[in-house]
């Protein structure tokens, strides 16, 4: 039996290091026995027949622009089984004007508050037996950038953080977002995580674990092949 395939596309703003991150799981991948291929251009996604043959996507983009062939090339690979999974702006940080992106991936970055932010994420006690975050937490504590999200009801969301009211905060309550989810879309699955600011935060054990199980669940199911 053939390995699976795994496709890594990095590249965009280069201040969320898209080669260091993504090479940090390049051993992940390997021992999961994925045959892996890096790519530097969107241009991959329009390609049908490469599309076709992969069974997950590991994107490390941050903003910038994707084409309609591009766009068109990744929603049915995605709907057709092929997993989509990454972290921070890599994936939720994305072709912000991209809205049936944003469809599939089931949130997009909008802030985070105080920049870089000494602050607590939880695993959603309900969710505890994932096996995503099974045996981690229930707290992780981050200093880092602590996303603030737009993000739909499909998310399961696995792990949260709250942001607080401070003196000059313009929301009036606590709110508490996602940091970890999964989703269906199609035949397909999606995994996020917002966590990954820098390698150092995706070296963090408990961070390196749930992106490290997060990439392996979303990838293209043998049955669906």
């Amino acid at each position: 039996m053939s390995n699976r395939r795994a496709l890594v596309v990095r590249g965009g703003w280069p201040g969320h290091d898209p080669v260091g991150s993504t090479d940090l799981f390049l051993p992940v991948l390997a021992d999961a026995g994925f045959d892996v291929t890096v790519e530097d251009s969107l241009e991959v996604y329009a390609d049908e027949a490469v599309m076709a043959g992969t069974d997950l996507i590991v994107q490390s983009w941050t903003m910038g622009d994707i084409l309609a062939d591009e766009m068109h090339g990744l929603r049915v690979a995605v709907e057709n089984g092929t997993g989509l999974a990454g972290w921070h702006g890599g994936l939720l940080d994305a072709f912000r004007n991209a809205t049936d992106y944003q469809h599939i991936v089931g949130g997009q970055f909008v802030a985070h508050p105080g920049d870089l932010v000494d602050h607590e994420i939880h695993v959603r006690p309900e969710r505890t037996d994932h096996p995503i975050v099974e045996g981690i937490g229930p707290r992780i504590r981050m200093t880092t950038e602590q996303y603030w999200l737009h993000t739909d009801p499909l998310c399961d969301v696995l792990a949260t953080t709250t942001h607080d009211v401070g003196p000059d905060s313009p929301w009036r309550e606590p709110t508490t977002v996602p940091v970890a989810w999964t989703r269906r879309w199609g035949r397909g699955k999606v995994f996020a995580c917002t966590v990954g600011h820098s390698v150092e935060d995706l070296q963090v054990p408990e961070i390196h674990t749930i992106v490290s199980r997060g990439l392996v669940w979303a990838a293209r199911e043998p049955d669906t092949v």
